[in-house]
């Protein structure tokens, strides 16, 4: 649409040209013709269509280049945009981007698989190096990075024909690249047609080779049993109140949840209101002096007159987006549903305060998702506003302008999915779908809208325990996308149907059949020996100080805690209603020594 930025144009590939990309600026005149020929020496080639009367011109804005000279393709995205490509040549120099506001990137990934090998970089999944289908080029460019002690021109054949005895020496520098040079993988990047004879077989069509897996071993996902909810409180008390055995309260939540008769007292210490390790007395104490400062708060806004508010243009904007997200937030809800409901009165009260408690963040919709349940269990306005003061300390980076939070978590979801299965990843990546922006509002506001109201009480409490990990959210989203693999790879999707598709999981979802998933995909993370470290920091890992694999430090003190209770039994063993154990076949540690 800006002419001054964008110049339309078509691509193509041509046999015995060498390829030349041009555009036209007026897209007036002229016939498209499409054997242009620029004077390069026969080659294979990409090249677009021009007008017949710019044939001999060579506008500035064209440019071309023989597919032997191409080094690499990257594909790349604005944020939450569609693909474009950036080519470099083997000198090094990059071609101008080319943007595919209509999709095309697959299909011409597929057309250049035809004449050229893509390989995924090892480093960077989004790069693609460039390598000719002769073995012998491809050999010498083995030898070029040093793969192998012996530079001998039949490497490609001797992989083939003896992959262990080939390898073995080498493997360690090949990892994914080797890989993908030789063997693209079934996905939409690397078809492999009918006449295709040339590569080699499927390992399973190919006595005696066996493909070796460049990746971590994640080993079985245990099956893991969910518990009955915290249904005594008064019990876990000591005379004068304190709260005896916090983490066991904690893990009894995480594994069960909590009754609804005791949410409104267990809640406020879960956020924060109270201290574990108060007494009545003092508690007390902290609701006087809580409900003060609330109120001292709350006057600051009530006071602003409205010549006052007329001259305060970001408490105006905060104002106008509040009572538009109360009017519109649970209104199925009993608590907030009719027109005069004293419910949305206080949910409008408890936000206009937040931003004068946190005026630098103010109010940022979905705000108003996360205290309506507060406010629904105390039924109280001031406990509500100090639970949701609890709550912003865990989540409020995601309501942040610069969204660094959200976009690290989806890069995070984004490395545990590539860890648990890089084939539904690639899948969504060659979808345009990579980015997993789809996931955007799942995180932001924790499922709120994906499960029902009951649900998400039961959920939120579960996540605040920050058992296992902090990231436990983050395990959800991908046990969800999990799910949906069957769903999502087995149909013929594209951005916006796998968007559609995600949007209308919500109020589909079982909350048990996901906890579940998540928390096995926890344990399997968790007991893998070679995880990558990323991966290890998204779930709470401690990154080893040294290279011995099997230091105890290298795990946080909520993991150990929750592999210590796992079962090393080869029946499943139903553990009490509280415990944190698993029903796991074989423990990690049995699993470390047989290994």
């Amino acid at each position: 649409s800006n002419q001054d930025t964008t110049l339309p144009g078509f691509i193509r590939i041509v046999e015995r040209v060498s390829w030349a990309f041009s555009t036209s600026l007026d897209g007036e005149g002229g016939v498209e013709d499409t054997n242009f020929d620029p004077g390069y020496e026969p080659d294979w080639a990409v090249i677009s269509t021009v007008k017949r009367d710019r044939v001999g011109e060579h506008p500035p804005w064209s440019f071309s280049l023989p597919l032997s000279e191409l080094y690499s393709l990257r594909r790349s995205r604005f944020s939450l945009g569609r693909n474009f490509l950036v080519l470099t040549s083997r000198g090094g120099h990059p071609l101008p981007p080319l943007h595919f506001h209509r999709g095309g990137t697959r299909e011409l990934l597929r057309a250049l698989q035809r004449y050229i090998i893509l390989a995924p970089s090892p480093v960077d999944g989004r790069l693609f190096l460039a390598y000719p289908h002769d073995s012998g080029a491809l050999s010498q460019s083995f030898d070029e990075l040093q793969l192998f002690d012996d530079g001998s021109s039949d490497l490609v054949s001797r992989f083939i024909q003896d992959p262990y005895a080939t390898t073995f020496g080498g493997f360690s520098k090949v990892t994914n690249f080797f890989r993908g040079a030789l063997r693209p993988p079934e996905s939409p990047l690397h078809p492999r047609g009918h006449q295709d004879h040339h590569g080699p077989l499927p390992a399973d069509d190919e006595p005696g080779f066996e493909l070796i897996n460049c990746g971590a071993e994640l080993g079985p996902r245990p099956d893991v049993m969910r518990g009955q909810p915290l249904d005594k409180w008064e019990e876990f008390l000591d005379p004068e109140g304190r709260v005896k055995d916090p983490q066991r309260i904690k893990e009894l939540i995480f594994r069960g949840g909590i009754t609804p008769s005791l949410r409104k007292d267990v809640w406020k210490f879960l956020l924060g209101f109270y201290p574990w390790n108060s007494t009545v007395k003092e508690r007390e104490d902290i609701l006087r002096k809580k409900t003060d400062e609330y109120f001292r708060m709350k006057v600051q806004w009530k006071s602003v007159s409205e010549e006052q508010e007329m001259r305060n243009s970001l408490l105006r904007g905060y104002r106008s987006l509040i009572e538009r997200d109360v009017s519109r937030t649970d209104r199925h809800n009993a608590f907030f549903s009719g027109n005069d409901n004293p419910g949305l009165t206080l949910l409008h009260d408890v936000l206009m305060t937040y931003c004068m408690f946190n005026f630098d963040l103010g109010y940022v919709q979905g705000m108003s998702d996360l205290l309506a349940p507060l406010l629904f269990v105390t039924q109280n306005e001031v406990e509500s506003f100090w639970c949701l003061t609890g709550f912003m300390e865990m989540v409020h980076q995601n309501f942040e302008e610069s969204q660094e939070a959200m976009k690290q978590q989806l890069l995070q979801l984004t490395l545990l999915l590539k860890a648990l299965d890089p084939e539904l990843l690639d899948y969504l990546d060659s979808q345009d779908s990579g980015s997993l922006c789809f996931c955007f509002r799942w995180l932001l506001i924790w499922f709120k809208r994906e499960f029902s109201f009951e649900d998400i009480l039961s959920l939120w409490e579960v996540l605040w325990t920050r058992l296992p990990c902090e990231n436990f959210h983050l395990l959800m989203a991908a046990s969800i996308l999990e799910s949906q693999r069957g769903e999502l790879i087995g149909s013929d999707h594209d951005f916006n149907t796998i968007l559609k598709h995600i949007n209308e999981l919500t109020m589909k979802l079982d909350l048990q059949t996901v906890l579940r998933g998540a928390e096995a995909i926890y344990l399997q993370l968790a007991c893998c020996k070679e995880l990558p470290g990323k991966v290890q920091e998204v779930i709470g890992l401690y990154v080893p100080p040294s290279s011995d694999e099997t230091s105890p430090e290298s795990e946080s003190h909520e993991t150990q805690h929750l592999l210590s209770q796992s079962q090393t039994v080869t029946n499943y063993e139903l553990c009490s209603p509280g415990c944190l154990g698993h029903n796991l076949t074989t423990s990690c540690k049995e699993k470390a020594k047989t290994s």
